[in-house]
């Protein structure tokens, strides 16, 4: 008992030295009153504007125009280390206005279908190469099921999960296919960004105030900035996504003091701001800020881990299952 009472108490100094030293290194930020951050984005970041939700005849014409499409991908990953484990991806396109014709794909990914090199990789490269294959998978999945759904049911917008610049990254080609397709056909391209990775409004900073100069992202310090409902339309000369293809907002979509970002295609900026109150119309006032309608397709597109045991146990043979996918941790339970 003392010996965890101790561990109890480092854990606690070491959490509490956390917070000192974050304290420390945002201080000249947290220094500085609410309106200083506010007036700084209208100045050098882009427009802070009110919202207001669409009315319903507004979303009707949308359900008229062929509805919206949300899309999102899972991952899920049985095994141990290199290479003796497998991973499968998901994918899930489903409309608001033909809910009961879903559309999922579905791949799986093994170190153990190819040849393995005679010197196993070390382990940065590994952990770099599975990553790398991760994303190019999980972006191919989630972009195929976007293109069969602007070829079935012909929406009037497409809301994938997350920043539309990992497509561009991770599956160019088919990227390219996905934004020409919309492009051609008048559908509207978003991507709703839960966890924002920009460091735009600390980067300059940095720039206009040296003293002030952090590096932070823009979630962190945009906590508690906008008030509900409030967006900043993203300037292009700021916008680090811009030479890709992408024009973006931030906003505060929920009572959450957090914000989320979208990003729309360049080609269609004109409706920038449309999409970014049709977001803040779908997103209920007290959640995390996501779309209800992508909320939703993230439950269903998600392989849990009693599925994924399940899929193995049964078209698995037991032997290959048990001697190259069970870990020395999981034959403890065995």
């Amino acid at each position: 008992m003392v010996y965890i009472y101790n561990v109890h108490n480092d854990l606690k100094d070491k959490i509490s030295n956390l917070n000192n030293l974050l304290q420390e290194k945002y201080k000249g930020i947290f220094s500085q009153d609410r309106g200083f951050l506010r007036n700084f984005i209208r100045e050098y970041i882009g427009p802070i504007k009110s919202m207001e939700k669409l009315d319903n005849k507004h979303l009707a014409l949308y359900e008229a125009k062929g509805g919206i499409v949300g899309v999102d991908g899972s991952t899920n990953r049985v095994g141990g280390t290199y290479p003796h484990f497998v991973e499968v991806f998901q994918g899930l396109a489903k409309s608001t206005l033909i809910k009961d014709e879903p559309i999922y794909k579905a791949d799986i990914y093994s170190p153990l279908f190819s040849n393995l090199p005679k010197n196993i990789l070390e382990e940065d490269e590994k952990m770099e190469k599975e990553r790398e294959t991760k994303n190019r998978l999980l972006s191919d999945i989630e972009v195929k099921v976007a293109l069969e759904a602007v070829k079935k049911h012909k929406p009037y917008g497409i809301l994938m999960d997350g920043s539309l610049i990992r497509y561009y990254i991770y599956s160019y080609d088919l990227w390219m296919e996905l934004r020409n397709e919309c492009e051609e056909k008048g559908i509207i391209l978003l991507g709703v960004i839960k966890d924002i990775k920009t460091t735009i409004i600390g980067d300059k900073l940095g720039e206009i105030y040296p003293e002030f100069k952090i590096n932070a992202y823009d979630r962190e310090l945009l906590f508690g900035i906008l008030d509900y409902g409030e967006v900043i339309i993203i300037d292009d000369k700021v916008n680090s996504k811009k030479e890709s293809g992408y024009s973006s907002v931030f906003m505060r979509s929920s009572l959450s003091p957090a914000v989320i970002g979208m990003d729309i295609i360049d080609s269609q900026k004109p409706y920038l701001e449309e999409m970014s109150r049709l977001i803040f119309t779908l997103t209920p006032e007290n959640s995390r800020g996501v779309p209800l309608w992508l909320d939703l397709v993230d439950k269903e597109v998600q392989i849990s881990d009693a599925i994924m045991k399940n899929l193995l146990e049964r078209y698995l043979d037991r032997d290959i299952y048990e001697r190259f996918f069970i870990s020395e941790r999981a034959r403890r339970t065995l």
